[in-house]
């Protein structure tokens, strides 16, 4: 069910959205090269105990993941795209990370991700962040009243597919509210004008996320890592949108 929230309930998920922005602030700036993943994880784990915030991973078990999650950062590593499940890897010399991270403040559930480079950049990863940070502002960008969902998923498909990179709609946008994974789903491609009308009161997730040589992905034997096909690299970035009469307002904006 796709439920509309009130000015007032949009102003009270803002504190949630200042939270995940916060931890992946201090997450991504504790990412360097013999930092352990697990590490990056504890972090997370004891700013959510400070604030007296709820983990949206640490017991989620979806019909695609083997077990509970178990952690409560995601920590995809070079080819792995989405889900890396946090494991006992020192982080080393130009790896390209994506943290994704979701918390509940308050009743209220937001959800974001970023991709970076830890020590060294080589340029095709620079590239590929880069890409798909400019499809996220696109999706943003469209993600406006009057629009409908199909504009925002073709904004990011276009973006992706013209620096080259094909785009898997199996994993993509999502509504988020008071639980991390709701109605609509917004794949990274898509038809514009098509879809739901674009309405004040949703609230949203977009998440574009590429892989550098292919757009087929395959499950790690952890049960959750969803990792490139071929081995390329993968980047993931994502933002909790709310959208209101102005448009769209990003909850989970960063420093």
């Amino acid at each position: 069910m796709i439920e509309l929230r009130t000015p007032a309930e949009i102003e009270q998920m803002k504190a949630a959205g200042a939270f995940v922005a916060s931890v992946l602030e201090a997450t991504a700036a504790e990412a360097k090269v013999g930092v352990n993943l697990l590490e990056l994880d504890a972090l997370a784990h004891d700013m959510i105990r400070s604030a007296g915030a709820e983990s949206c991973y640490i017991d989620y078990h979806p019909s695609f993941g083997a077990s509970p999650f178990g952690k409560v950062l995601c920590t995809s590593v070079n080819d792995a795209a989405l889900h890396g499940l946090p494991h006992d890897y020192a982080l080393q010399d130009g790896d390209l990370l994506s943290l994704d991270f979701a918390a509940k403040v308050n009743g209220w559930v937001a959800d974001s991700a970023l991709s970076l480079v830890v020590g060294t950049a080589a340029a095709e990863d620079l590239a590929l962040i880069d890409t798909c940070e400019r499809a996220l502002a696109a999706g943003i960008a469209a993600a406006r009243p009057g629009n409908r969902l199909g504009d925002i998923s073709a904004a990011i498909g276009q973006v992706a597919t013209k620096d080259g990179y094909g785009v898997n709609t199996d994993f993509g946008g999502h509504g988020v509210g008071r639980e991390m994974h709701g109605d609509p789903h917004i794949p990274n491609a898509g038809r514009p004008h098509r879809g739901l009308p674009i309405k004040p009161g949703l609230v949203f997730a977009i998440e574009p996320w590429l892989m550098r040589g292919t757009d087929e992905i395959y499950t790690d034997r952890d049960g959750w890592t969803l990792r490139s096909k071929d081995g390329s690299r993968a980047a993931h970035v994502e933002h909790t949108v709310a959208i209101t009469a102005d448009g769209p307002l990003v909850l989970t904006a960063r420093r």
